[in-house]
């Protein structure tokens, strides 16, 4: 081959790659996951002060307008359904990227599940996968989270398993995630309005200690060692469910670990009452996930937290933040109208129906 023809063919091969870019990332399925990493990616550098990372706990609990509303800081979910503790580390590798947050939260629900169990869907480990940028983060990531023995160029090139999803080609909103960065009206937040009443647990603040699976304790020790490795402050909560005796045990034995490296444990299913958490009103799923008016609560438990632990800047004003201060009045008008649907329901005994049930 020709020199000439030669640089024609790789000039010809890059653009093909460029252009399957955005092909990917619009065609990957939509839904909230995928509307909250994307918007982490939207955010300007180095103005997220807080990055929470974890499971489904996260993003219906803790709403990011309402803690910037009252405090001025800026924190972001990078959470997806029933996220394995394995993708903690490299989600603050890729947060490192774009930011320098004060503070991660990890939220530890999952790590009292063997991770043979999370593995057995593997919707769990693409909730992470599939909403990253390409990147070499992201090989790492696949490597980490997907047993050499399964079939890995799925999950590097997510196109071959979406390539029968042309119809997000259909859709207005998906045409801004072209190259996965598409701002998030409520940063990351997602409002619930079902209710799922249930009897509040008697195991909140019980002790004794039970190991957690080895492979999580792990898990869990590599990330601290990375975190104190790289000077990293964190803080590890639990957020109120209907939890167990065993669960309960289990986080006793996290809160040892975790306060031995040095850093808090905050678990929340020891302050029932401080929250003002109401097992019967503020759950959309019968204790699993809070709706709007349990969000609330937590995200003010845990902003009294911060502020009595930590320092931050109160950045309102700034007019970096604009985006923030729109996410906050466009939270208080849904927030208030959630609200109003939660206590009709209550008020008609309107409960969630959960699938499968």
């Amino acid at each position: 081959m020709k020199r000439k023809d030669f640089i024609k063919s790789v000039i010809f091969i890059g653009i093909f790659l460029l252009a399957l870019l955005p092909v990917s990332y619009i065609v990957r399925t939509n839904g909230d996951v995928k509307d909250r990493f994307s918007g982490f990616y939207a955010e300007k550098e180095d103005t997220i002060d807080i990055v929470m990372i974890g499971s489904s706990p996260v993003f219906p609990y803790y709403s990011a307008p309402m803690l910037w509303g009252e405090t001025g800081i800026a924190a972001y979910p990078l959470s997806s359904n029933v996220q394995r503790p394995a993708a903690m580390k490299y989600l603050v590798k890729e947060a490192e990227k774009t930011q320098s947050p004060s503070l991660y939260i990890f939220e530890m629900r999952m790590y009292t599940m063997k991770d043979e169990d999370l593995r057995a869907n593997m919707a769990y480990t693409r909730g992470v996968t599939d909403n990253l940028r390409y990147s070499a983060n992201r090989v790492e990531t696949i490597q980490a989270m997907v047993p050499a023995s399964e079939d890995r160029l799925s999950f590097y090139i997510d196109l071959f398993k979406y390539h029968t999803n042309w119809k997000m080609f259909a859709l207005a909103s998906e045409w801004g995630n072209w190259r996965y960065r598409k701002e998030s009206e409520l940063k990351g937040f997602f409002i619930k309005d079902e209710v799922g009443p249930t009897a509040r647990p008697e195991v909140g603040g019980a002790e004794g200690e039970l190991a957690i699976p080895p492979e999580q304790e792990a898990y869990l020790k590599d990330l601290l060692a990375y975190l104190q490795e790289n000077e990293l402050q964190a803080l590890f909560i639990v957020s109120p469910y209907g939890e167990s005796l065993e669960d309960q045990q289990m986080y006793n034995y996290m809160s040892g670990i975790v306060e031995e490296a040095g850093y808090n444990f905050l678990n929340m299913n020891n302050y029932y009452d401080e929250i003002g958490i109401v097992f019967e009103e503020d759950f959309a799923d019968y204790a699993s996930h809070t709706n709007v008016v349990g969000a609330g609560k937590c995200t003010a438990f845990l902003k009294n937290y911060l502020l009595e632990n930590y320092s931050f800047e109160d950045k309102r004003g700034n007019s970096a933040y604009v985006s923030w201060d729109k996410a906050y009045e466009k939270w208080k008008t849904d927030a208030e109208a959630a609200c109003a649907v939660v206590a009709e329901r209550i008020a008609n005994e309107d409960y969630a129906v959960i699938e499968g049930e």
